[in-house]
């Protein structure tokens, strides 16, 4: 019985792709590292950090971050206990919980936000044209799933 395989093209972009993201990855999560914030704490502060002073559902925060309840309920106690975010009960039905940034959490992102920024230059868009982008965002927004198709949760990060 014979084993699919890729054809070289294919094999070349799937790699591509892999050593690339793993690149940057690891480079923007080292830029973090000094902040003392992971990557997943990071797109949980920003996140907030785009929703302004009114915050976000907790259950919003988790789906968007494709997280189980659990795993960001944890992660999300950890930015609580280090003061860079606050839960409070929601005013809209007192069942679940709003989450926005504190005073620190805003100051630490916006350095987040700098240091990203010259990552993501650095790294990325530096090397490409308008082009290049154009052609990347049209490759990502037709992989990109069907809204009927549901996205598996992800475990947390470590």
């Amino acid at each position: 019985m014979a084993t699919e395989r890729l054809r070289p093209l294919e094999d070349d972009a799937w790699r591509g792709f892999l050593l690339t993201h793993d690149r940057i990855w690891r480079s923007i999560e080292a830029g973090l590292a000094p902040l003392n914030v992971s990557m997943a704490e990071y797109s949980v502060l920003s996140l907030l950090g785009e929703a302004g002073e009114k915050g976000m559902r907790m259950s919003d925060l988790a789906e968007r971050r494709l997280m189980s309840t659990g795993g960001f309920t944890r992660l999300a106690d950890r930015l609580e206990q280090r003061g860079l975010i606050e839960r409070r009960r929601s005013a809209v039905d007192g069942r679940g919980f709003d989450v926005t940034l504190t005073t620190e959490g805003r100051a630490l992102l916006r350095k987040a936000w700098r240091q990203q920024y010259q990552d993501l230059h650095r790294l990325f868009f530096d090397r490409l044209d308008d082009d290049d982008l154009r052609t990347l965002a049209g490759i990502w927004d037709r992989l990109a799933p069907e809204p009927s198709q549901a996205e598996p949760t992800q475990a947390e990060p470590r």
